[in-house]
């Protein structure tokens, strides 16, 4: 069985997205582009919201993308994506899957089928509303230090408490710092 996991970007404060949904705030460097890039190396799908599709379709298919990072760039492009959403039902940054209605149901079925990990990049929504069903095997969670006072909290709208377990710790030079956890299932 393959698992999904899912990557959130935070402020020290909480905060995924500035109040103006933005995350220019995010310290990008090199250490940071290395660990992006390896985390491709253990997928084969890529599932995400309507919104996080919008924001990674408008770069990762451009010229300046592949320049910047054609590792990264390479696997967003040619791996399969499934996007949650009730509004979108076609796109031409493929390969994509629509999903309107019972994304858990949908993920379960991905889970089952042959192949690598899945992972969520971003759509902190997606992720609070998936997080109660079990179908999230992990959570890494990378702390930016910085403060933002205000913004768009990590996890918003999570319908009830999911207990977890950190099995994971790992700071790199510029203060960032990933913590990994897992769902405690009882």
């Amino acid at each position: 069985m393959r698992d999904l996991y899912a990557f959130l970007l935070t402020s020290v404060d909480g905060y995924h997205a500035d109040a103006d949904g933005g995350t220019d705030w995010f310290n990008v460097d090199d250490e940071f582009e290395e660990y992006s890039r390896a985390q491709g190396e253990h997928i084969d799908a890529i599932l995400m919201g309507r919104v996080t599709f919008e924001m990674m379709a408008s770069f990762w298919p451009t010229p300046e993308a592949y320049e910047q990072d054609p590792v990264v760039a390479g696997f967003m492009n040619d791996l399969p994506k499934v996007v949650a959403s009730r509004t979108m039902t076609e796109h031409p940054w493929g390969p994509t899957t629509f999903v309107a209605d019972d994304v858990a149901e949908h993920v379960r079925a991905l889970k089952e089928a042959p192949g690598k990990d899945i992972a969520i990049f971003g759509s902190s929504s997606l992720v609070a509303e998936l997080l109660p069903t079990g179908v999230i095997d992990e959570l890494r969670i990378i702390v930016d230090p910085v403060a933002l006072g205000r913004g768009i909290p990590a996890l918003a709208g999570l319908a009830k408490p999911v207990p977890l377990r950190r099995t994971g710790l790992q700071a790199f030079a510029n203060g960032h710092v990933v913590l990994t956890y897992v769902p405690v299932r009882s």
